[in-house]
């Protein structure tokens, strides 16, 4: 819809103040960034970062020199004379990021633009769109699956789901204040355990673990109890007031590592530093730390405060 390639049913897109929702796609000045990368495969690299200001009518000059330009923002110079065969996926998704550059757009669009790279290499290139994107101070909406990409490069993040925009906000607001349950999930890796647990005599029980509830928990039968996985502090020893779990999987990580345990109330993952050891099989006993407790309402999924 931002690029004017599907119809508006409600509402309007403003871009720069203007109203585009009637503009056709040429008309918006909005550049995209596809996950294949779509690269003329006949032409070389300069020629497919130049080809859509040839079609618009800008001077060989002038493209040359916005072709150059954006080459040695993105470090393609000496590529400049290959064809898409002859590079890199990496390489490529660079040229198809110039091409978009050199149109000067009010906005970009990047479609889940590494999703086709293996892993070290999106990490790399996650970082050179960032720093590219800070260099420009062009607006751009990023499309993607991943929430790390989402975290790491985004200013605002909104989060969906099945098409219906869950929450808006900067990443660590996102991480610190999900809105219900979904944003919770999705928002960290691990994402935040979530715990369906009864209510007995005012208090959330959780396990031999007794949680004080918001007063909007207040005569429900049950709430879904929400800890992140650093939340968790390991006792050495049951207590009353401790939640004891099995460890069922340790994930070593080298500085940390991550248990995947099975409570009474489900799965549960549970962060710890290199200087605790857990073996799978045993018995661990977990406190969650004051004031990281979430609450969500087990009939909506909504936040409770």
């Amino acid at each position: 819809m931002l690029a004017g390639l599907e119809a508006v049913e409600a509402g309007r897109i403003e871009i720069g103040g203007a109203d585009v929702t009637a503009l056709p796609p040429r008309a918006r000045d909005v550049a995209m960034v596809f996950q294949s990368y779509a690269l003329y495969p006949n032409m070389t690299v300069a020629d497919n970062m130049g080809f859509a200001l040839r079609n618009a009518g800008v001077g060989k000059s002038e493209r040359t020199a916005r072709v150059l330009e954006a080459a040695r923002m993105l470090e393609l110079e000496p590529l400049l004379g290959r064809k898409p065969a002859k590079l890199s996926g990496g390489q490529r998704q660079r040229v198809a990021m110039g091409r978009a550059i050199v149109r000067h757009p009010k906005v970009f669009c990047m479609d889940e633009p590494l999703s086709n790279l293996d892993a070290t290499l999106r990490v790399s290139t996650r970082s050179q769109i960032a720093r590219l994107q800070r260099r420009l101070g062009t607006t751009t909406v990023y499309v993607t699956h991943d929430q790390v990409e989402a975290m790491t490069m985004g200013d605002r993040v909104a989060v969906m789901q099945d098409g219906r925009l869950q929450q808006v906000a900067r990443p660590r607001d996102l991480y610190d204040n999900p809105v219900n349950t979904f944003v919770a999930g999705f928002i960290g890796s691990p994402g935040m355990n979530l715990m369906d647990t009864p209510i007995r005599g005012g208090v959330a029980e959780l396990g031999d673990l007794r949680i004080p509830l918001p007063h909007s928990a207040i005569g429900d039968s049950s709430v879904i109890v929400g800890v992140r996985p650093e939340s968790w502090t390991l006792v050495g020893s049951w207590r009353k007031d401790s939640y004891t779990v099995e460890t069922d999987l340790v994930e070593e990580l080298g500085a940390e590592s991550f248990v995947y345990a099975s409570g009474t109330s489900g799965k549960v993952v549970v962060r710890v530093d290199r200087t605790r050891t857990v073996a799978a099989g045993e018995r661990v006993h977990l406190q969650p730390k004051p004031g990281e407790v979430y609450f969500f309402s087990a009939a909506t999924g909504d936040r409770l405060r």
